[in-house]
């Protein structure tokens, strides 16, 4: 028959609890009214892919006898939305762009992790930046919403010679000049897939060592493109409602 002290086991490291208190849980009351609003908000122009195929040499040092282990990330360095194509709003001076060139440049971040050589040698890191740019098009049928652009204006009157009808005044003008500013398009990155072949240039053999690391990257980049925008729009305005005892029930 056991000895029931032999069952009593005190915890080795032991840490104080504290049991939590279940708290009312009510819905708050809400106060709603419909309004039209005029808002200005960040508008998706487009979300496009793009596939960016570059060729590099990168140079491994101390050299090399296996690559373990390659990750990679993407850094945008520029987003342009360049207009080509325009349509007037009404009657107004300010146009949709209905086509455009998107230009793009940055680079590939590589993290390459490699074997030397040497036995029992730790592993080697080499860090390189591969970078790229291109264009692509966008077309009307591919904007989800258009860009809106505002044209600038100047304008110049000239004048005649107050004793001679028949001469202009050289030295006399008036200027009226109109700028808009207009919101920048600009990008937004979403993610990238890479698909990639890396191998030496020159053939090592199983134990031999390469210098030289030779990498073809298909890469597919994923961005939308944005423009703030002011729209009035129709939505309901929610206010809490709080107990009696608030400022102003």
């Amino acid at each position: 028959m056991s000895n029931p002290e032999e069952n009593n086991i005190t915890p080795a490291c032991e840490v104080l609890s504290l049991q939590q208190i279940p708290l009312d849980d009510d819905p708050v009351d809400l106060q709603q009214d419909v309004r039209t609003p005029t808002i200005k908000v960040p508008t998706v122009l487009a979300e496009r892919k793009l596939q960016i195929v570059v060729e590099t040499d990168i140079t491994l040092t101390p050299a090399a006898t296996e690559i373990k282990r390659v990750t990679k990330n993407v850094f945008l360095e520029q987003v342009k939305l360049v207009p080509v194509r325009f349509r007037q709003i009404g009657n107004t001076d300010f146009f949709e762009v209905t086509r455009a060139k998107l230009f793009v440049a940055g680079f590939i971040r590589k993290d390459i992790e490699y074997a030397s050589s040497a036995c029992n040698g730790a592993l080697r890191d080499r860090i390189a930046d591969v970078p790229f740019s291109g264009f692509a098009e966008i077309t009307e049928g591919e904007f989800l919403n258009f860009p809106v652009i505002g044209v600038s204006d100047s304008s110049k009157a000239h004048f005649l010679n107050e004793k001679r009808d028949t001469v202009p005044r050289l030295d006399k003008y008036f200027f009226q000049n109109l700028v808009k500013y207009n919101e920048q398009p600009y990008g937004e990155l979403l993610g990238a897939n890479f698909f990639e072949l890396d191998f030496s240039p020159v053939r090592a053999e199983p134990e031999g060592t390469f210098s030289t690391l030779r990498e073809k990257i298909v890469m597919d980049l994923y961005l939308k493109v944005l423009q703030v925008q002011q729209y009035r729009v129709q939505a309901t305005r929610i206010l809490p409602i709080f107990d009696e005892g608030t400022l102003g029930i």
